[in-house]
C-alpha cells in the first residue's frame, strides 16, 4: 500500500510526496521530512488556523492511533489540533472522543512524542490534521505517524428505484438461538426503507429512515397500508453521507438495536413475537433491502445475516441471494460549509447579467437555531439592503432603505428541526419571489437593481471592512449550507477554500459539523429535549422531576418523609427510589395515628357479595392496584411493616377445609401474578388456618376457620395479612359458593404500610479517623447525593470517591459553609453554599448535591440552590475507581465527627447501620431527633425520642393528633355541662391511679393557667367555673352588654382546685347562666377536661350532663365568616402570694 502526503498552504500550489510501502498487519505512515524522531518536519510559511496537513492512505484502512512530534531542532510544535477523516477527500468528518471533545492536546516541546489511541477506530482513506494552537514563541511544526489495520469492505449501491437485494433461507435450515443482522450505510437522503425482514402471516420488521432518524417498525398485513407499530427510534442526522453502523439482534422476544454507539433494548409485544413466527414458518424468512420506488438511495457495506456475508454471496451469484445492485459506492459530491460561531462569514462576488432585469440566489441550510441572518446584499440605489434571515424558525425577507422597511415577506415554519431546507430567491420582470421548500411567496417590485455587489452569507465582514452594511441586526446563524447558487450557477466552495473566490472567516468548508445534542437525549424521566447549536434544554414539566436534565424527583420518597416536613394526612405522590427509574405514584398518607400509614388502593376494597355463575365451579377475582408492579414492590420493600385486611363472611360456605384436605379457597399474593397462599388473614403463612385457628377460638373446635364449620348462620373469618413477601393480594379464588343455600361476601382491603427503613438509617462517627467504605460510586453522566447530618465539629469530609484524575467530594469546609467539588477531566469545579447560622449546632441539616453534563448544583436545608454551569465542550464522564468513603477520606484526613442519616446516591440508600455494626469507630443509629423535630409538636405537645425517630406526647395538651395539632371540640346545649373532679387533697391515698396526668392528677400549684376557644351567639353566658375546697373560685363569663368577655377573679385557689357543675354551687347568679355553642381546646394548667370527657369518658373523673356532641366546630376550617356567632380564643393567668 502506498500513501501520499498533501501539504496545504494558505496561498500557492499544492505539494505532494511519495510514501514508502508499510508492512502488514500494522501499518504506519512515514516520510523522511515528517517521520517521528527524524530530522525535518512540516511547517507552513504562514502560521494560522487556515493551514492543514492532509494524508492520503491510498485505500480505506482502520485507523487506530496517531502520534505527533514537533519540528526537529526548532521551537515549532502544536499544542492542540483537530482530526478530520474522509473516504473521498470530500465531506470531511471531525473525529470526536467519547465525551464529544473535538480537539486533541498536542506537544509541549519539539522532541517528545505524544500518541493517542483512538477510543473508536475510524475507517477512512484520507486524514486531515488542522492546527488549533502552537508554541507562542515558535511556529506551526509537526512530525506525524498514523497507525492502523487493513479493512475489508464489500459495498453495494442502491438507487432508490429498481435496485434491491433479497436473501431466502434454505428449507430445513436449523434455527439458531439468536438472529443478528449487521450493516453499514451512507446516504444523502433523509428517508427510505433500509432493511425489511418478513415473517409468517404478513408480519414483518422494517428499518426505515425518516427525517434522518432510523425507525424500527413492526408491521402486520400484506396490504399497502399495514398496521404499523413503532418499536424504536435511534440516531439523528443520518443523512450526512457518512458511514453509520447498524446491528439488529433478536433473541426470543427481545430485540436489541444499535446505531453507531447508541443501543436500545426492548421486548416485542407478545402478539407479535418474532420468535414464534420463525418457528412456524422459517422458510419464508427473508431479508430485502430496498425493493420499492422512493426507497433507500445510497450505499450499503458489509451486510451480514448470522455471520453470512450477503454482498459477497451476491458477488459470487449464490442462488440464495437475488437482486440488482452495483458492487461499488457511487456517491455524488456535495460540498457543505459550516458556520460554527459569531465571527463566521462568507462573502461572494456577484455580477448580474443586466442591471435591472433579473437575479437569483439559492441555497439549502440546516440548523437548530430559531433565528440568525442568512443572506444580505445591496439591491437599491443609495444604500438599500435586502436581508434574508431566520426569525421564530421562519424565513423572513426585508428590504430596508434609510431605516425604513419597504417590503417584508415570510415563508416556511419550524425550520430549526435539523433537516435540510431549500431557499430560492428570484427577481424577474418586476416580481420578487421567495420559495422555502414548497412554499412560494411573491411580491411586485419595480425599484430593485443589483448590477454588481457582494453577497454575504451569515453575518460579519472582513476585519478591514466595518461599514454600516456589515452590522447584523438579526442575530447569528449557526448551521450548515450547501448547494449555493448565484444566477442559477453553483458556487465552487473549494475555490473559496483555496482563496481563489470571495472571502471567508472561521468557516468549516467541505463538511457539515452539526451535532445533535438530543440524540441520544440526556433528558431523563421523559423530559423533552430541545436544542440550539451550542446547548440543549430539558423541559421537565409534567414529569415529576426537575433539574437541568430532569434527574431529581420533586417528591419525597415516603409518607414518613412528608410527615417530617410538617404535613398532615392527605394524598401525596411518593417516589420510592428518588432519581431512579421507578416513576412517582400517588398514595394516601394517614398521619392521624402515632404511626404514619401509606395506603395504596385497588379496584375493589369494599365488602362484595359473591354472585355465583351458572356452570362455573369457582369464582376468581383479580385486583388491579393504582400503582404499577415495580412501584408496589419497591414501596413494600422500603417499608418496615405492611399489611392487608382479608375478610370472608359466610353462611354454609366453607373456606379452607381441614388441614389434611385440599382447600376450597385460596389467594395469590406477592410479585408478578403472585404465589398460591392457603392461609387466611390473621394466620401464619403455610398454616392453612384462619385467625381463630391460631387463637383457638373457632366456633367449631374441630376446624381452624369459622366458615369451615359450615353452619346455616352468618359467621366471619378475617384478619390482617402481614407477611411482606406475600403482598400485595393479586387475586382471590373462592370454591364453595355454588351449593344450595351457600352465601358469602369477601373483602380485600387496601395495602397499608408504615415505616421507612431508609429515612432513619444512620451512623455516628466518633473520631476524625473513622469512616465507612462502600463500592465505587458509578455515576458517569449524572449523580445526585442527598443526606442529613448533625455535628458539633466545624469541618469534616462527608463523602469522597476518587479516580485516576477524577474525583467527587462533599465536605463541611467551615461551620457555616458546605462545599461540593468534583473533576471530570476539565479541572476541579466547586459549588459552595453559605449559611447565616452555624451548622455545627447539633441539629439535623439536609444536603442535596447534583452533577450532570450541564451543571452542578448544591442545596442546603431550605436555602436557595446554588448552581455552576459545566463547560459547553469538554469532558463529561465522571470516571471513578476507588472505594467510596463516607465520613472520611482515603488519606484519613479531615474526617467527619457526628451523624449522617438517610444517605442516598442516585436514589439508592446506603445501609449505614449494617456497615457501622462491623466497622470500628462508627456506631449504628444516631439519637437526638427532638433537637431538630421537636418544634413539630404543637400546643404544649412534648417530643419523645425514639431509636428511629420521635413522636409527640399530647397527654399534657388540650389537642390531639400526630403533632398535637388536632383541636378537640364539642357542641354544647343549654342543658349540657361537664364536671371534672380533682382528687381530694385529704384523701389522696384512697384513689390511686396510673392514668396520665391529663386525666387524673394531683395539683400543687401556685399559678393557674386557663385557655379555651369558643363560638356562640349567646350573651351573657358562663364558659368556665373553677372552685377550690376553700370556697374560692374563678369564673369566665361573657358580658351581656358587649361582645367581649369578663373574667372575675376572687381569691384564687390555694393550689387545690376542682371543677364543679354550676348547679352544685350556692351562687344563684351563676346558677342561672348556661352556654350554648362550641367549646374547644379547654385547658386548665395541665388538665384538659373537655378532651378527657370526649376521648376518655370511661376512665376519667368526669361527669357529663345533657347532650355532649363531639364536633370539628372548633377547627379553623369549620368557621363560617358569615355566621352571627362570634369566635374567640381566650387565655388567662392568675397568681396568689403566700
Amino acid at each position: 500500500m502506498k500513501g501520499t502526503l498533501y501539504f496545504h498552504r494558505k496561498r500557492g500550489p499544492w505539494t505532494t510526496g511519495q510514501q514508502s510501502s508499510p508492512s502488514s498487519p500494522l501499518f504506519f505512515l512515514q516520510k523522511k521530512t515528517n517521520f517521528l524522531n527524524s530530522s525535518g518536519g512540516w511547517s507552513p510559511l504562514v502560521s494560522d488556523r487556515y493551514q492543514w496537513l492532509q494524508v492520503d492512505l491510498g485505500e480505506r484502512i482502520q485507523i487506530t492511533a496517531i502520534a505527533t512530534q514537533g519540528r526537529y531542532g526548532s521551537s515549532d510544535w502544536l499544542t492542540s489540533y483537530l482530526l478530520m477523516f474522509s473516504d473521498t477527500g470530500h465531506n470531511w468528518k471531525q473525529y470526536r472522543q467519547e465525551d464529544s471533545i473535538g480537539f486533541f492536546p498536542g506537544n509541549s516541546n519539539a522532541d517528545s512524542v505524544v500518541q493517542y489511541n483512538l477510543q473508536q477506530p475510524e475507517v477512512a482513506r484520507f486524514l486531515r490534521l488542522i492546527p488549533l494552537d502552537w508554541n507562542p514563541n515558535g511556529r506551526i511544526g509537526l512530525r506525524l505517524e498514523t497507525y492502523g489495520c487493513p479493512y475489508t469492505s464489500d459495498v453495494v449501491s442502491l438507487d432508490g428505484r429498481s435496485s434491491g437485494l433479497a436473501y431466502r433461507l434454505s428449507p430445513g435450515v436449523k434455527q439458531t438461538s439468536k438472529d443478528v443482522v449487521s450493516l453499514k450505510f451512507k446516504t444523502l437522503r433523509n428517508h427510505g426503507t433500509l432493511l425489511h425482514v418478513e415473517g409468517h402471516d404478513g408480519l414483518s420488521l422494517s428499518l426505515e429512515l425518516e427525517r434522518g432518524k432510523l425507525l424500527l417498525l413492526l408491521k402486520q398485513g400484506r396490504t399497502s397500508s399495514p398496521e404499523t407499530h413503532r418499536l424504536a427510534s435511534l440516531g439523528s442526522l443520518l443523512d450526512n453521507q457518512q458511514w453509520h453502523h447498524v446491528i439488529l439482534e433478536q433473541r426470543n422476544t427481545q430485540l436489541n438495536l444499535t446505531v453507531d454507539k447508541h443501543a436500545e433494548r426492548f421486548q416485542i409485544p407478545a402478539e407479535f413475537s418474532l420468535w414464534d413466527i420463525k418457528q412456524v414458518c422459517l422458510k419464508k424468512y427473508r431479508l430485502i433491502p430496498s425493493i420499492r420506488p422512493k426507497d433507500f438511495h445510497g450505499c450499503l457495506e458489509n451486510l451480514q445475516f448470522n455471520g453470512l456475508n450477503l454482498i459477497e454471496m451476491a458477488k459470487h451469484k449464490d442462488r440464495k441471494v437475488t437482486g440488482n445492485v452495483t458492487f461499488s459506492c457511487l456517491e455524488s459530491i456535495s460540498i457543505a460549509i459550516t458556520f460554527p460561531g459569531p465571527m463566521s462569514f462568507l462573502q461572494l462576488p456577484w455580477i448580474t447579467s443586466t442591471p435591472s432585469e433579473a437575479f437569483s440566489v439559492g441555497f439549502k441550510f440546516r440548523t437548530w437555531n430559531k433565528a440568525g441572518l442568512l443572506v444580505y446584499f445591496n439591491v437599491l440605489h443609495r444604500g438599500g439592503v435586502l436581508w434574508l434571515y431566520l426569525s421564530d424558525a421562519r424565513v423572513r425577507l426585508e428590504i430596508i432603505k434609510e431605516d425604513r422597511t419597504l417590503l417584508e415577506l415570510r415563508a416556511g415554519s419550524v425550520l430549526n428541526d435539523g433537516q435540510w431546507h431549500s431557499v430560492d430567491l428570484t427577481f424577474k420582470h418586476g416580481l420578487l419571489t421567495i420559495m422555502v421548500d414548497n412554499e412560494r411567496i411573491s411580491n411586485t417590485q419595480s425599484e430593485i437593481v443589483c448590477s454588481m455587489c457582494f453577497c454575504y452569507l451569515l453575518q460579519g465582514c472582513p476585519a478591514e471592512d466595518d461599514g454600516p452594511e456589515c452590522r447584523n441586526p438579526f442575530g447569528v446563524f449557526q448551521g450548515c449550507m450547501r448547494h449555493i447558487t448565484l444566477e442559477r450557477q453553483p458556487v465552487d466552495l473549494i475555490m473559496v477554500q483555496q482563496r481563489l473566490l470571495g472571502n471567508y472567516s472561521q468557516l468549516q468548508i467541505d463538511m457539515c459539523g452539526m451535532i445533535d445534542r438530543c440524540s441520544p437525549s440526556h433528558c431523563e424521566h421523559g423530559g423533552r429535549c430541545t436544542q440550539s447549536w451550542s446547548s440543549f434544554h430539558c423541559n421537565c414539566s409534567g414529569s415529576g422531576y426537575n433539574g437541568a436534565t430532569c434527574h431529581s424527583s420533586v417528591y419525597e420518597q415516603s409518607c414518613e418523609a412528608y410527615k417530617h416536613n410538617g404535613n398532615t394526612s392527605g394524598h401525596f405522590y411518593i417516589d420510592v427510589d428518588g432519581s431512579g427509574p421507578i416513576q412517582p405514584q400517588q398514595v394516601y398518607c394517614n398521619m392521624t395515628e402515632e404511626r404514619t400509614w401509606m395506603v395504596i388502593q385497588h379496584n375493589n376494597t369494599g365488602l362484595t357479595r359473591v354472585q355465583p355463575s351458572h356452570g362455573v365451579s369457582q369464582l376468581s377475582v383479580h385486583f388491579d392496584y393504582a400503582s404499577q408492579e415495580e412501584q408496589l414492590l419497591a414501596a413494600i420493600s422500603q417499608s418496615e411493616h405492611c399489611e392487608q385486611e382479608l375478610s370472608y363472611q359466610c353462611r354454609m360456605s366453607r373456606l379452607l377445609n381441614a388441614l389434611e384436605g385440599s382447600p376450597f379457597s385460596w389467594w395469590l399474593g406477592g410479585p408478578g401474578q403472585g404465589r398460591v397462599q392457603t392461609y387466611w388473614g390473621g394466620a401464619q403463612p403455610g398454616s392453612q388456618q384462619c385467625a381463630c385457628g391460631l387463637q383457638g377460638d373457632c366456633v367449631d373446635p374441630e376446624h381452624y376457620c369459622n366458615c369451615d364449620a359450615d353452619r346455616d348462620e352468618w359467621t366471619e373469618d378475617s384478619g390482617p395479612l402481614t407477611h411482606k413477601e406475600s403482598l400485595p393480594v393479586r387475586s382471590l379464588v373462592l370454591g364453595d359458593v355454588h351449593r344450595p343455600g351457600s352465601e358469602a361476601a369477601y373483602r380485600v382491603g387496601p395495602l397499608r404500610c408504615h415505616g421507612d427503613k431508609n429515612f432513619w438509617n444512620a451512623a455516628f462517627f466518633d473520631k476524625e479517623t473513622s469512616y465507612l467504605h462502600f463500592p465505587t460510586f458509578h455515576a458517569e453522566l449524572s449523580a445526585d447525593i442527598s443526606f442529613l447530618f448533625k455535628t458539633t465539629a466545624s469541618s469534616g469530609v462527608f463523602l469522597e470517591n476518587l479516580g485516576i484524575r477524577d474525583f467527587i467530594r462533599i465536605e463541611l469546609s467551615s461551620s457555616t459553609q458546605v462545599l461540593f467539588s468534583f473533576d471530570v477531566g476539565n479541572g476541579p469545579l466547586e459549588v459552595h453554599v453559605e449559611s447565616s447560622i452555624p451548622l455545627n449546632d447539633d441539629r439535623w441539616h439536609q444536603i442535596r448535591a447534583e452533577r450532570n453534563i450541564k451543571e452542578a448544583s448544591l442545596r442546603l436545608d431550605d436555602l436557595p440552590v446554588v448552581t455552576r454551569e459545566a463547560p459547553l465542550d469538554g469532558h463529561f464522564h465522571l470516571q471513578l475507581n476507588s472505594q467510596l468513603f463516607i465520613g472520611g477520606t482515603a488519606s484519613r484526613q479531615k474526617g467527619f465527627q457526628g451523624c449522617i442519616r438517610s444517605l442516598q446516591l442516585n436514589g439508592v440508600t446506603l445501609d449505614l447501620e449494617e456497615r457501622a455494626k462491623i466497622t470500628p469507630g462508627v456506631q449504628p443509629g444516631c439519637p437526638g431527633h427532638c433537637s431538630s423535630y421537636g418544634s413539630f409538636c404543637q400546643n404544649q405537645g412534648r417530643c419523645v425520642e425514639r431509636t428511629n425517630g420521635f413522636h409527640c406526647d399530647c397527654s399534657l395538651s388540650a389537642y390531639t393528633g400526630v403533632f398535637c395539632q388536632t383541636v378537640v371540640s364539642a357542641v354544647f346545649k343549654s342543658e349540657t355541662s361537664v364536671s371534672y373532679t380533682f382528687k381530694d387533697p385529704h384523701r389522696g391515698g384512697r384513689n390511686s391511679s396510673a392514668l396520665p396526668s391529663s386525666i387524673y392528677s394531683d395539683l400543687t400549684l401556685r399559678e393557674e393557667n386557663v385557655s379555651l376557644s369558643f363560638r356562640t351567639s349567646q350573651s351573657p353566658a358562663l364558659l368556665l367555673y373553677i372552685s377550690s375546697y376553700y370556697r374560692e373560685y374563678l369564673a369566665l363569663l361573657i358580658n351581656k352588654h358587649s361582645e367581649g368577655m369578663q373574667v372575675k377573679f376572687n381569691t384564687l385557689c390555694k393550689g387545690h382546685c376542682f371543677i364543679a357543675s354550676v348547679t352544685q354551687l350556692d351562687l344563684a347568679w351563676l346558677a342561672s347562666l348556661s352556654f350554648t355553642g362550641c367549646l374547644s381546646a379547654v385547658c386548665f394548667n395541665t388538665i384538659s377536661p373537655l378532651k378527657a370527657a370526649l376521648l376518655h369518658p370511661d376512665n376519667s373523673p368526669v361527669i357529663i350532663s345533657g347532650p355532649l356532641v363531639k364536633s370539628n366546630c372548633g377547627s379553623a376550617a369549620s368557621a363560617n365568616p358569615h355566621a352571627a356567632e362570634n369566635s374567640r380564643t381566650l387565655s388567662g393567668r392568675g397568681w396568689r402570694s403566700h
